[in-house]
Formats: C-alpha cells, structure tokens, sequence
C-alpha cells in the first residue's frame, strides 16, 4: 500500500536512478549480445532498488557477493555436479550463512544479493548445456557493469538532501536463528524443487522464492508473498502492453530502450511510495527478467509474460506454505523462537 501520495526531490531522483540504471543494462547486454541477459537488467533494479544511497562499504558488499557466489558456483557445480546428495547439504551452508548475516543486520546487503544471486546462478548452472565459467563471467562482468551504472546514476541524479541512514532492529539470538534456519530451508527447498523439475523457464519463480524471504519472518513474509505475487502480476501486465506497441518490432533496439524506460520510471515510482517495499518493485524485477532473459529479435515474450506469472503464484503459495509449517515448528523450540511469537 502506498504510504505517501507525492515525490519528494529525493524520490524523484531515486525513480530517475532506478529506471534509468536498469534500462541501461538493457540496452548494453542487448546491444553487445551478451548471454544471460538478466543478470544486466536485474543486477542494477536488484542495487538501485534494495539501497536508496550508495557507498563504499556497500559497493564492497555488492562485488564481494559476487566473487564468492562465483568461487561456490564453480566449487559445487565444478566438485560435485554429478552428486546431489552432496550438492544439497552445501547449498544449504551456503544459504545458511547467508541468511544468518542478514538476520544480524550489519551485512544485509551483502546476504540478500549473495542469496538471489546464488539462486540464479545454481538455477543456470544445473542444466548440461550451461558453460560454468561463461556463467560466472557474465556474473562478474554484470556486477562489475552494475556498480558503474550506480555510480553514473548517483552521479548524473544525486539526492537533493542528505538521507538518514537506516539502522538495523536489534534481533535477540533466538530470533537470529530463526530467521537463519527459515531462509536457508526454504532457499534450499526451492533449489530442490527446481533440481528435480526441468524448469528452464522459471527463473522468476525462483527469483521470487527467495525476495519473499527478505522480511525474514512470517509475519512479514506471507505479507511479501501477496504483494510479490501482484507485483508479478503487474509487472507481466506492463510487459504485455509493451509487447503490443511494439508488435512486430521488438527487433529495433532504440524503441525497446524508450518503451522499457517509459515502464520502469512508472513503476519505480509506485516503489518510492510504497515505502521501497512493495508492489512497484516486483513489478521491476519481473521486467528485468522478461526483457533482460528472454527478448530477443528473432523471439517476443508474449508466452514468456504469460508463464511468468503462473509460474510465480505458484512458486509464492508454495514458499508461503513452506514458511508457515517450519515457522510453527521453529517456534516450538526456545532455543530458536522468534520475538515475533511471543
């Protein structure tokens, strides 16, 4: 739900950033033909979008993430790609610790992007026909390429007024448990899932699997889930529209570039309002993806809108009904009872 009805001159350059670091990852990776578009649209919505300021120790957290997730990728697909019963215990250490330093606070950033960015990268890699170093250099160029954009777009579009910086809750180590034992089962749990299944085509269902845990309990989480799944649901309707002006003409690049823009300023508006947390910002990501992943100009994303968002409600109940049976089960137990219960 919207808390303000009017932008602020910080907003305004805050909307300014968000579309346009996004459409610029866009037109680069579709300009240079670049593989796995979506890490270049998504990487920049995922930082402009998650810190309304940037600085040094978070452009540290963000390139970091980056080169860790690549070193796991490569180790558990690389070591043990031809033995699941291995893969799973570590892909969960690798989101346990995650999870673990965001339930801390001081390093979210970098727990909340490692944690979609190794989704989608285990995502990629688990089919045969994935090179594993193409897709850990398509991760650090387009994190590399990310961290430029911002830079620019702080450059170009800077606050207007000095920002507050946000503090993070102080959790007590139950609570921190808690929320580390219920990302990473669930995360783990969607690794499984999309393991099992062939689900190429589901990468904003996984996405979405993982964003929903960022509140990282349940009350803020089944919260998440319905508002991920309309902001989905926007974002599809959005990219639907954008696929009927252009037609037959998703091949000419420029046209692309200024109806994307025109999409992204609208909704990273609605993300402003809504406090930055909400509707507007699954709106962008989904975006991100269907662009970013699947246009191309011999290829639209007409059925790829419609796939999406089936897909994402079902990832989203599924996630949902995850988190309520293990936060129930978590909160049986003192040594990992969330605050949030009692």
């Amino acid at each position: 739900m919207m808390s303000r009805k009017a932008l602020t001159e910080n907003d305004l350059r805050q909307c300014l950033r968000l579309a346009g670091g996004g459409t610029l990852g866009l037109f680069l990776c579709k300009l240079m033909g670049w593989d796995n578009g979506s890490f270049f649209c998504v990487y920049p919505m995922l930082l402009l979008g998650l810190t309304p300021s940037i600085n040094a120790h978070v452009v540290r957290q963000f390139l970091l993430q980056a080169v860790v997730v690549s070193l796991e990728v490569l180790m558990i697909y690389g070591l043990f790609g031809d033995r699941p019963q291995l893969m799973v215990p570590l892909a969960f250490l690798a989101f346990f610790w995650r999870f673990r330093l965001m339930a801390q606070g001081s390093l979210f950033m970098f727990g909340a992007l490692g944690s979609v960015f190794l989704s989608m990268q285990l995502h990629f890699a688990s089919y045969p026909d994935t090179h594993l170093y193409d897709l850990v250099t398509s991760n650090l160029v387009a994190a590399l390429l990310t961290v430029l954009i911002a830079w620019l777009m702080f450059y170009l579009f800077p606050d207007a007024d000095p920002r507050t910086p946000r503090q993070p809750a102080t959790k007590d180590l139950p609570s921190q448990r808690h929320e580390a034992v219920l990302g990473a089962t669930i995360a783990t749990l969607s690794f499984i899932l999309f393991q099992s299944f062939d689900l190429r085509d589901s990468l904003s269902a996984q996405v979405a699997s993982i964003l929903v845990l960022f509140p990282m309990h349940w009350n803020g989480i089944r919260f998440a889930g319905r508002i991920r799944a309309l902001g989905t649901l926007l974002g599809c309707l959005i990219g639907l529209g954008l696929q009927l002006l252009l037609y037959s003409h998703y091949d000419v690049l420029p046209l692309v570039t200024l109806l994307y823009w025109t999409a992204a300023i609208c909704c990273a508006r609605l993300h402003v309002l809504e406090g930055n947390q909400g509707i507007g910002f699954g709106a962008l990501t989904t975006l991100a993806i269907v662009f970013g992943q699947y246009l191309t100009p011999q290829h639209d994303v007409v059925y790829s809108i419609a796939y999406r968002f089936s897909s994402v409600c079902a990832a989203v109940f599924l996630t949902l009904l995850a988190v309520f049976v293990l936060h129930g089960l978590l909160n049986r137990f003192a040594a990992t009872r969330h605050a949030s219960h009692t």
